[in-house]
Parts: structure tokens; C-alpha cells; sequence
């Protein structure tokens, strides 16, 4: 197919790649819907979405509704006379006037091969179930939650020191030039319905499963604090002060879990031990434990909570 008339509905980085790869194939983005800007940081000042920046950066005209439920959202979105809308991580759930308005209805670019993680959190979840592969779908949305039949899927092998952080970017990729394919192909590709087995869910990350529980076994625990880097992380407490561990090396010891076994701050945990290797001070930049062991003592026998 030629150049199409695209709504693109979007929020995060990964959203931001797809963005990117649809405007450089020559499509026409008539209008960009985002996640309103929000207070971040330690300043927690307002600041825009990543697809919200870089539309505007483009000239695109940028729409962040708090719903699309209301008749007035409806009718502008269905008065863009879009072909498709492309979406990747937005945020917002989209109503059945939404989904049928564009000629070739809404195609959504999810970071799983489907069904498996369906929901907001698939490039954690797979990491921290010991996933050995993963991957992107590109599917036509329905009322359900990711649960459209599909229409392209490409898989990902994940490495035994892969990380949330580095999964996304791989994926991101990956999404941006499956979502061009599909729209090069839209009328000759066959909705496939997604089986009825092996349907998993990938709930949202919630704070409390931030914190490391050292019973866990460390091979558990390794995919638990990779599932989680860089963001939000992992972490645990040394005498009240909170420790993100962004990166850790499964290691030999045993003892009470969350005691440090040695000067290079292998901690036990239910089963073996761990030795992080990237850890973050609150306040401060990530190191190497290294760096931080020489300004910052962390004896044996030290309990972490």
C-alpha cells in the first residue's frame, strides 16, 4: 500500500520508536493521541510524553483527553477520516466507536508473542518468569484486552543477563518495523485468532513487588531484579537506607537470607547467594559495588531488610 492517513496513539520510548518509523516510511500522521504531561522527577516538574515530544518536534498536532468515552472525543477522532490508527502502550482503553472508525480499524503493537502477556507489563513479566524467548505482535484490536486476532508476530531469544532495559530497546525496534510491514501489507494479510491456550497475564508492576524478598532463591531473584532494570528497580534496605540493585551475579554461600557473606556484598538468600554488581544509593548515580564498597562500608554479617 501506498502512504496512509495514520492516528497514532501513544505514550512511552518504546511507542515513540514506532512513531519515528511510521513518519520516515512517508505515511501521513494526521493527529498524535498521548497520556497528558504528568509531574515527574525529583522536582516533579509537568513534563510531556516521549510521543507527545517528539509529535510536536514533527509539527503533529498532539490530543492528551483524560477518555475517549465521551460523544465530543468520538466524533473528533472519527472527523481525522484516518485509515488506521497505530497504537503501542498508550494508556487508555479504546471503546468500540473508537476502534471502528478508521477504514482498516486499529492495530495495536504488542511487546509479547501473544497470548502469552497480555496486559501492561510484558517485557517484565517474561524476564522475571525465565522466559527463554519473547517478541512483538502486531494484532487488530478489540473490545478485550490484548486479545485481537493477529496479524504479523517476530520472535526474541532472552539472554541469561538480559534486562528490562535493554529488552525494551530490542523490542522497540523490532515493533517499529513489524508496524511498517503490516501497513505495506494490510489488505493481503489474514487475521489469525489467538489460541485459546497459553494465555498468560502481565500486570502492571506494583510498588511492593519492588522490594527483594531474599527468601527467594537467587536464580529467582536474579531475573526478579532483571525484570525490573532500570526502572523502577529492585531494592532493598541497609540500616534504613534504600539500596536499588540494578544488576546482580548469581554466587556460591549460604546463610540467614539477606545476610552479607563477605566484603564483596554476596548476600544469601533462600537458596545460593547473590552478588550485585550495579547498585544506586538513594540520591546518587549508579555505580558498580565495587566503587560504592570503598566509601561506603558494608561489613559481614550485615542484614538487609
Amino acid at each position: 500500500m501506498g502512504a496512509l492517513r495514520i492516528v497514532f496513539m501513544g505514550t512511552p520510548a518504546f511507542a515513540a520508536v514506532a512513531l519515528k518509523a511510521l513518519l520516515d516510511a512517508g505515511h501521513e500522521v494526521v493527529a498524535v493521541y498521548s497520556q497528558p504531561p504528568r509531574p515527574k522527577g525529583r522536582g516533579m516538574e509537568t513534563q510531556k510524553s516521549p510521543v507527545h515530544m517528539l509529535a510536536e518536534e514533527q509539527g503533529i498536532a498532539v490530543r492528551t483527553p483524560a477518555s475517549l468515552r465521551d460523544a465530543a472525543e468520538t466524533a473528533a477522532f472519527a472527523a481525522l477520516n484516518a485509515d488506521v490508527a497505530v497504537v503501542a502502550a498508550y494508556g487508555l482503553i479504546l471503546p468500540k466507536a473508537i476502534l471502528e472508525a478508521p477504514r482498516y480499524g486499529c492495530l495495536n503493537i504488542h511487546a509479547s508473542l501473544l497470548p502469552r502477556w497480555r496486559g501492561a507489563a510484558p517485557i517484565q513479566r517474561a524476564i522475571m518468569a525465565g522466559d527463554a524467548e519473547t517478541g512483538v505482535t502486531i494484532m487488530r484490536m478489540e473490545e478485550g484486552l490484548d486479545t485481537g486476532p493477529m496479524l504479523l508476530k517476530e520472535e526474541l531469544a532472552i539472554g541469561a543477563d538480559t534486562d528490562a532495559g535493554a529488552l525494551h530497546d530490542a523490542l522497540a525496534e523490532i515493533g517499529a518495523r513489524l508496524i511498517v510491514r503490516a501497513l505495506e501489507r494490510l489488505p493481503e494479510l489474514t487475521p489469525v485468532p489467538q489460541p485459546a491456550d497459553g494465555v498468560t497475564y502481565a500486570a502492571k508492576i506494583a510498588k511492593e513487588e519492588c522490594r527483594i524478598d531474599w527468601r527467594r532463591g537467587a536464580a529467582e531473584l536474579d531475573r526478579h531484579i532483571r525484570g525490573l532494570s532500570p526502572a523502577p528497580g529492585a531494592f532493598t534496605e541497609i540500616n534504613g537506607e534504600r539500596l536499588t540493585i540494578l544488576a546482580a551475579d548469581v554466587a556460591a554461600g549460604s546463610g540467614a537470607p539477606g545476610t552479607i557473606l563477605d566484603d564483596r556484598l554476596t548476600v544469601a538468600c533462600g537458596e545460593g547467594a547473590l552478588r550485585p554488581t550495579l547498585v544506586k544509593r538513594a540520591g546518587k548515580r549508579a555505580m558498580s559495588a565495587e566503587e560504592m564498597l570503598r566509601g561506603f562500608a558494608v561489613p559481614k554479617g550485615t542484614r538487609l531488610a
